[in-house]
């Protein structure tokens, strides 16, 4: 029997068959993701955990290392006492915050058995942890806008897609829309509808250029301007086109002095007042690679048209990430049309299907998580320095913090070999701690870092509620198949280990999983005055259409009409062009204002010149992260299994290589093996490798990652003082042939295993 499911990338029904997993689309989803040909491969049992286990080294206190070890399957009972005496050892040993709460909230598009509210609901009932705040998505992005508009409202409350579609005449894209990116949403999407909103702007005459690298950040029917400065150089376009707008007049004075400040301070800047460099076209040619004329020519048209200037999340995701946002909110202030339908900004069209489309009016049914009494925290992307430099200091959003000392590490809903850079260095941080407890459904790198390893459901082993805040569907998420093996949910082993360590009414509350499912969809139901279907009504009729507010807005369209009566939550009120309080944290890598600050990649250093192509590491368009990558659409575009590296044909030809050729790709951080695809839609002297290839370092001799996970050639640096975000977008490598022997794959095969049946003692053995 068919059952519904919600996932991130869509609605869909599935069965087993005798053949697998019968997976069909939502016949109402005018644009199915690909992704869901991935779904069959979450009940592959060759790289499933089924069983609990405990790596041999850690149990007997030998010397073998997390990553490269074997591990001996082992009991329930076994592994939730090994687990609830090791958490009871380290927080009264050490407190607390010596636990390291992690995860990441793609687990599951279910909002019950959403991992990051069970790990973080479970820890803080047991006494709290040290958590982590901000994304690798938006790690730079969100403290950035807090000082400038106050909030995330220009990702939250985007401008709706409708009036784009019916108002803008000219889209100018920084980093462009990709529309493999809008299929996935958090929490779920029941409609790919982004791809029919641009195609519908584009039938009225509405213009695209695409400021990007790559060709294909913006879909081909749209006839884009593709302009492809160097990369890394946004901010110094940005400005550019800032300085012809005021030079030639065509700037908006009057909304700059009424909805900004700092505008002077910028001015000056630009025009080279403090530094004796005016931002000029001429200046940004020499910079970014794009012609004067060419820059000129932009600026009039955006000056003459109602333009949306879109910046993608993948601009922040680099050295310097907070400049090129900054510096796309000034040159829409300096065009003077934020609050107009069409005009203005937004940042993350096409990052997720979500950005740009209706909210609900009223909350979520999820999980409470309680709260944490513990008040350590890092930066998301900081957890190797944490974990390799406990009590040193570092800077962060104007605090002086110290990074505490983790001797827990305790994962589920995520994996951190995945979203982290420079692998090797994830790999030895991830030695330090003195145990590491992992949920997995399966044999990942994570869970080959871990000393316990639970074996976790699927989404298509357990029942759930299935909504996003952006989308209009709620959904009875109803089991598929039974648990494979021994595998249970986040909820139950939570449940168990709970009752171990004597707080199990705290966790549970007295509900199972029905009992949780019923409870939070009533209290939704109260809490959105929905006097219809109770929820066993609910969940027999399978899915709810849900209202949402009106599809006609516009990001600050009452700040607009009124700053005064609308203020934005900045210390103005108003946009701030230069922030005072960011100036005040003295930080040299980011200043008060948007200033062009040159990346390592960009500069001329001693061996600059062994690395001379740019790695643009971007999401990839079969796979979400690096769920499923052993699935149907992932493993179709790998090439003799590796991942795919495009790069121009004049690149490829002075290194002989074809479509097909094997190479090896190194950094100064790594090296890892690759397939090369030539392509005419990446710009020459880039190279393009999208992540989330299972990490695979089983020969070491050969390359960091054998798989093609670009993570193992991207640094492990913040973003700046200021935020300490994710740098994973950008890179230098060499690319050779590769003409040794080829290894084999082991990222999906399972770990050496030890024998069954093997009796452990529930004591601590650390």
């Amino acid at each position: 029997m068919y059952q519904q499911q919600s996932s991130h990338w869509g609605l869909f029904s599935a069965a087993r068959k005798p053949g697998g997993l019968d997976v069909i689309p939502d016949p109402d989803d005018p644009n199915p993701a690909p992704l869901l040909r991935n779904v069959p491969a979450a009940l592959d049992e060759r790289l499933r955990v089924r069983t609990p286990h405990v790596r041999r080294g850690w149990l007997e206190g030998g010397s073998a290392e997390r990553g490269d070890d074997e591990y001996l399957p082992i009991s329930w009972s076994e592994a939730i006492g090994l687990a609830a005496g090791e958490l009871d050892r380290v927080r009264t040993t050490y407190g607390n915050e010596a636990i390291y709460g992690g995860s990441y909230g793609w687990g599951s598009a279910g909002r019950f058995h959403h991992a990051q509210s069970q790990v973080h609901r479970f820890l803080n009932v047991i006494g709290g942890y040290t958590r982590s705040v901000q994304t690798y998505s938006l790690g730079a992005a969100r403290p950035l806008l807090r000082h400038v508009v106050g909030n995330d409202d220009p990702i939250s409350k985007a401008t709706a897609w409708p009036v784009l579609a019916e108002h803008t005449e000219h889209f100018v894209c920084f980093g462009g829309i990709p529309e493999k990116n809008s299929q996935v949403n958090s929490g779920g999407v029941s409609r790919h509808e982004v791809a029919g909103h641009l195609r519908r702007a584009r039938a009225r005459g509405a213009w695209f250029t695409l400021i990007s690298p790559l060709r294909d950040d913006l879909a081909p029917e749209l006839d884009a301007r593709w302009l492809a400065p160097v990369p890394g150089t946004d901010t110094a376009l940005m400005l550019a086109l800032s300085y012809v707008l005021i030079d030639r007049g065509w700037h908006d004075e009057e909304f700059l002095r009424t909805h900004c400040v700092g505008f002077d301070q910028f001015r000056r800047y630009l025009f080279g007042a403090a530094d004796g460099i005016a931002k000029s076209p001429q200046w940004a040619e020499q910079v970014c690679g794009i012609d004067a004329a060419v820059i000129v020519g932009l600026a009039e048209s955006m000056a003459t048209r109602r333009t949306m200037v879109t910046l993608s999340w993948s601009l922040q995701r680099a050295r310097y990430g907070e400049q090129p946002l900054w510096a796309g909110i000034a040159l829409a202030c300096v065009l003077g049309q934020i609050g107009l339908p069409g005009g203005g900004f937004g940042h993350g069209y096409g990052a997720t299907a979500g950005v740009g489309a209706r909210r609900l009016p009223y909350r979520l049914p999820t999980l409470p998580q309680g709260v944490n009494p513990v008040r350590e925290f890092i930066p998301v992307a900081r957890v190797a320095d944490m974990l390799l430099h406990p009590g040193e200091e570092y800077d962060y959003d104007g605090e002086r913090r110290r990074y505490p000392d983790i001797r827990l590490v305790y994962w589920a809903g995520g994996n951190p070999f995945h979203h982290h850079q420079d692998l090797a260095r994830l790999t030895e941080a991830f030695r330090r701690p003195d145990t590491v407890i992992v949920h997995e459904p399966f044999w990942t790198a994570t869970a080959r870092h871990a000393d316990i390893v639970f074996p976790a459901t699927t989404t298509l082993e357990r029942n759930d509620l299935g909504c996003a805040k952006e989308d209009r569907a709620l959904v009875a998420m109803r089991q598929v198949t039974p648990p494979l093996g021994q595998a249970r949910s986040d909820f139950e082993i939570f449940a168990a280990l709970a009752g171990k360590l004597g707080v199990e009414q705290e966790f549970t509350e007295g509900r199972d999983e029905w009992g949780w499912l019923a409870h939070l969809y009533e209290q939704w139901r109260r809490e959105a005055s929905d006097p219809g279907l109770d929820f066993q009504q609910f969940w027999e009729l399978g899915r709810l259409e849900l209202p949402a507010e009106p599809d006609d807005q516009v990001l600050y369209e009452q700040f607009r009409a009124d700053p005064a009566a609308h203020p934005l939550a900045t210390p103005s009120g108003r946009i701030e062009l230069f922030s005072e309080r960011i100036d005040s944290f003295g930080y040299a890598d980011c200043p008060g204002h948007p200033t062009w600050l040159v990346p390592e990649e960009l500069q001329i250093q001693p061996g600059s010149g062994d690395f001379p192509l740019f790695l643009v590491a971007n999401n990839p368009a079969t796979r979400l992260h690096s769920q499923l990558d052993h699935g149907a659409t992932s493993t179709s575009a790998k090439i003799h299994g590796r991942e795919p590296v495009r790069m121009h044909p004049t690149d490829a030809v002075v290194r002989g290589l074809s479509t097909g050729d094997l190479v090896r790709v190194t950094s100064a951080t790594g090296s890892v093996l690759a397939a090369v695809v030539i392509s005419c839609s990446v710009r020459p002297g880039v190279v393009q490798l999208s992540t989330g290839a299972w990490y695979d370092p089983s020969a070491p001799g050969v390359a960091t990652c054998i798989h093609g996970n670009p993570n193992a050639l991207t640094r492990d640096v913040g973003t700046s003082r200021l935020a300490q975000g994710c740098t994973g977008q950008l890179t230098r490598v060499q690319v050779r042939r590769f003409i040794e022997t080829l290894p084999p794959l082991k990222a999906h095969e399972p770990p050496t295993e030890g024998p069954t049946g093997t009796a452990v003692s529930t004591d601590s053995p650390t």
